[in-house]
C-alpha cells in the first residue's frame, strides 16, 4: 500500500483535534515523547498511551486507547511493525478515524484492516515532518 498523496494527509491532519500516541516515552531524549510535545504545541490534545507507566510530562499515561476519555481523531504508534495489528484492532474498537504509523512502523495487512473498516491510514511516515511540511 503506497502512502497517502499529501492532500489525503493535509486533510487528516486539519480535521484533527485528539491524537492518541500509542508507544509514548516518558524520556524526554525518545522520539515518541519529543514528536508528542511538538503535537502539543501546535494545539493537538495529545493523550500518552503506555501502560508501563502512570503520567508522562505532567500529564496522566493511559494504558489502552479504550481508556481515552474521548474521541479519538489520529492514534499516532511509536511500537514495533509486529505490534501495528493489534493497534489497527484497538483504534477500529475504539471509533478513531485514523492511525498513523512513524518511520520504520510497517505492516501491509494492519493497513488493510484499517481501510477496510474505514479508517484514514498513513504508514511509515513522521507526524511532525508531515505536520511542519503540509501546514506550517
Amino acid at each position: 500500500m503506497p502512502n497517502p498523496n499529501d492532500e489525503y494527509m493535509r486533510e487528516i491532519l486539519k480535521k484533527a483535534r485528539v491524537i492518541a500516541v500509542v508507544g509514548h516515552s516518558d524520556k524526554p531524549y525518545r522520539t515518541s515523547y519529543q514528536i508528542a510535545q511538538y503535537l502539543r504545541n501546535v494545539d493537538y490534545k495529545v493523550y500518552p498511551v503506555n501502560p508501563m507507566v502512570q503520567s508522562i510530562a505532567g500529564e496522566k499515561s493511559y494504558a489502552s486507547l479504550a481508556e481515552i476519555p474521548e474521541e479519538i481523531d489520529i492514534v499516532d504508534v511509536f511500537r514495533r511493525s509486529e505490534h501495528l495489528q493489534g493497534v489497527v484492532d484497538d483504534a477500529i474498537a475504539v471509533g478513531a478515524k485514523a492511525v498513523w504509523s512513524q518511520l520504520g512502523v510497517v505492516d501491509q495487512q494492519a493497513a488493510r484492516t484499517a481501510e477496510e473498516a474505514g479508517l484514514d491510514m498513513v504508514m511509515d511516515l513522521c507526524i511532525k515532518v508531515e505536520h511542519a511540511r503540509l501546514l506550517r
